[in-house]
C-alpha cells in the first residue's frame, strides 16, 4: 500500500510542490486583505496555510482510498 502511494508521488512529485507556494501564497494575500498588523497576517496566514495543506491531504487520502477500493 505505502509503495503504491510513494510511486504515485514519484510519478506526479513535479507538480504536487507547486502546491505548497501556492497555499502559502493565497494564504498571505488573504490574511493581508483582512488584517493591518503584520503579527497578525503572519499567524493567520500560517493557521490558513496549514488548514488548506490539511484539507488537500485529507482528499487525497479520500481520493487515493477510493481509486485503492476500484
Amino acid at each position: 500500500m505505502l509503495a503504491v502511494m510513494n510511486l504515485m508521488l514519484a510519478q506526479h512529485g513535479n507538480t504536487i510542490w507547486y502546491v505548497l507556494p501556492l497555499a502559502v501564497a493565497i494564504s498571505l494575500v488573504y490574511s493581508a486583505s483582512r488584517y493591518e498588523l503584520t503579527e497578525r497576517i503572519v499567524r493567520r496566514a500560517t493557521r490558513l496555510f496549514c488548514m488548506i495543506v490539511g484539507f488537500m491531504g485529507a482528499v487525497l487520502v479520500v481520493l487515493w482510498g477510493l481509486s485503492a477500493t476500484i
